[in-house]
């Protein structure tokens, strides 16, 4: 005769979650792709220059460069040219 199994009751995971901190910086300029923050840079011009380039490169993209005196985001648009 087959033994029966006992059914263990599963062991509860600790109930804490682990949220990514907020790599938004507080001096300078962040290039904020999707909503995260990727990139830091020391000037807007440069900041600006490197999400006008990914957004040419990856249109479809929601890329904003983040002013950390200000705490303000700027929405990075690029013209397209008519087909």
């Amino acid at each position: 005769m087959r033994q029966q199994r006992t059914q263990r009751s599963p062991v509860a995971a600790p109930a804490t979650t682990i949220r990514a901190p907020t790599d938004l910086p507080t001096s300078g300029y962040a290039l904020i792709v999707d909503g995260h923050a990727k990139r830091e840079f020391k000037t807007q011009d440069s900041a600006i220059q490197a999400a006008k380039d990914l957004k040419t490169r990856f249109p479809n993209l929601q890329i904003k460069v983040y002013d950390a005196e200000a705490k303000r985001a700027e929405q990075i648009e690029i013209e397209l040219a008519p087909a």
